[in-house]
């Protein structure tokens, strides 16, 4: 199957996981932060050329070449395929020389819920707000109006500035940074994630330690 940018995120969250806890029930919840698991019932389509492998193969070949990497609207962004729950025999189409096979499956998904903190890298600044991008997604905004109080925009530097007790505070292009998920905009275009960045233990990662 395609490796996206996000799946290899995905199983690299399961190994350290696996490093370093046995419970089944924790390694559950851990590789699922961030995550989450939707089911979904479609009839995918098997081409001639995966009949060469089993049923179970070509639908995990072929779920994945049509989810992987795809934004479903109110769902999330598909990572990849978890598990193939239930199937139904396979049907042929008149003209058609692939078969459809209906089925039930849940795919990972990312879905950042409300209240959710989040941690990021900043991508760039403007007057509006602060573009943030993850490892595996880069649709995020902070708008000005979600920062912290007495935070400015700085043209010559590009950055915000928070002025805290008569200390400049910067939050430059590029620095981790800890936010908060307020929420899920889905349109034609796919997902963005608002966020805001105003309460104590938020903005720079560097500034809490």
């Amino acid at each position: 199957m395609a490796r996206t940018k996000s799946y290899v995120q995905f199983r690299s969250r399961q190994r350290e996981v696996d490093k370093y806890v046995d419970d089944e029930r924790i390694k559950y919840t851990l590789y699922f932060a961030m995550f989450t698991l939707s089911t979904i019932q479609d009839a995918i389509r098997l081409n001639p050329d995966t009949f060469n492998l089993t049923q179970n193969e070509a639908l995990h070949q072929e779920v994945n070449r049509k989810y992987a990497n795809k934004v479903i609207p109110n769902v999330g962004l598909c990572i990849a395929l978890y598990d193939v729950i239930k199937t139904e025999d396979g049907e042929v189409k008149n003209g058609d020389g692939a078969i459809f096979v209906k089925c039930e499956f849940r795919l990972i998904v990312f879905s950042a819920f409300r209240g959710e903190i989040l941690v990021g890298w900043i991508s760039s600044c403007t007057p509006e707000g602060i573009n943030v991008r993850m490892e595996f997604f880069d649709d995020i905004f902070l708008p000005k109006h979600m920062l912290f109080p007495n935070a400015q925009f700085v043209a010559k530097e590009q950055a915000w500035v928070w002025n805290v007790n008569e200390m400049d505070l910067f939050l430059d292009t590029n620095e981790k940074l800890r936010f908060r998920v307020e929420s899920n905009e889905y349109s034609k275009d796919g997902l963005k994630i608002v966020g805001s960045c105003a309460e104590e233990g938020l903005g720079l990662i560097s500034w809490w330690l």
